[in-house]
């Protein structure tokens, strides 16, 4: 399916040693910014008290959230579970001897602030729990890299896959870079969101790819340069139909999804952003710096000497024989 199709291919090869200036300067500042600064974890992974609350009537979260600002638990996590008059509160834990009356303290505040709630439970998860799920995610992670990386092997030639995998790579760090510098509360959802971009984000190289694959071996009248930007205009009308109905319902959630899903949306956002620049702009860029050429895919034709999968072998020279 195609909106619109464009005759004249655009010349995005012309400027690939910007895109990769660009790129490579994008990606040391998020390292940077990860190094010095580091992620600001969420009370899922630091530790904390969940505190459960039941309402007669809907719950107002923004008043609940306004309530615990007001007793300094400003970054506590509110979400609604079960149904609408059910909250569960997330609060970081205080100092050392006051994370029993953490409970009550939430309730206090609550009572003032946002009434109508019952206490249903407090529970205290520890450092040891969020550090626990820091090291799964982080194995979630790693695996889905290792995963992507063992697909892209298979797929492609290894110019190609490595290009791809680069690419990848690039637009994960650069998300946690963003998180790191903005400060933003990096959560599970949040690290869902980065797993979610990373297949996104391969679904577009590997699409790429395969325009430019079935270039090579279709038009022997190109270049390398003029195959790359065939294929990435003859795919413009697709990403453009992919990209932008998902980043209209990730919006969506920006707008409307509350601060629950803020932080989700906004990974989201970045990771779609940076995910049509890296398959475009990056991985197309390296493979033609890896030396990607039309010999890659085309097998060259038997010699004259090999018919049928049979040597042929010439007749001897009875001169040889004298």
């Amino acid at each position: 399916m195609e909106l619109f199709r464009i005759k004249k291919d655009i010349p995005f090869m012309r400027h690939a040693r910007i895109f990769n200036a660009l790129s490579l300067v994008v990606f040391l500042l998020a390292v940077f910014f990860l190094v010095t600064r580091g992620l600001h974890l969420s009370v899922e992974f630091t530790g904390g008290t969940l505190v459960e609350v039941r309402y007669q009537e809907n719950a107002d979260l923004d008043k609940i959230r306004e309530a615990l600002k007001k007793g300094n638990f400003g970054e506590s996590l509110v979400q609604n579970f079960g149904s609408p008059k059910d909250v569960m509160i997330r609060v970081p834990l205080l100092e050392e001897g006051d994370s029993r009356r953490q409970g009550e303290l939430v309730m206090e505040l609550l009572a003032a602030h946002a009434p109508g709630g019952a206490l249903q439970r407090v529970e205290f998860v520890g450092p040891q729990v969020g550090s626990e799920l820091v090291e799964k995610g982080l194995t979630a992670l790693v695996l889905v890299v290792f995963g992507i990386i063992i697909y892209l092997s298979m797929r492609f030639e290894w110019r190609f896959s490595v290009a791809a995998i680069l690419a990848n790579l690039h637009d994960v760090v650069i998300i946690l870079g963003f998180f790191a510098f903005f400060q933003w509360e990096f959560s599970l959802s949040v690290l869902a969101a980065v797993l979610a971009v990373l297949g996104y984000s391969v679904n577009e190289s590997v699409v790429v790819f395969d325009r430019v694959r079935e270039t090579f071996r279709g038009r022997r009248d190109l270049e390398t340069t003029q195959v790359l930007d065939h294929a990435i205009t003859s795919t413009i009308s697709r990403t453009i139909i992919t990209h932008g109905s998902t980043q209209m319902m990730v919006l969506s959630m920006l707008a409307f999804g509350g601060e629950t899903l803020h932080y989700f949306a906004m990974a989201l956002t970045i990771g779609i952003c940076f995910g049509i620049y890296s398959s475009v702009l990056v991985a197309a860029p390296l493979a033609q710096m890896f030396g990607i050429s039309r010999e890659h895919f085309i097998k060259l034709p038997p010699s004259k000497e090999h018919i049928e999968g049979e040597v042929i072998h010439p007749e001897p020279d009875m001169a040889d024989f004298r």
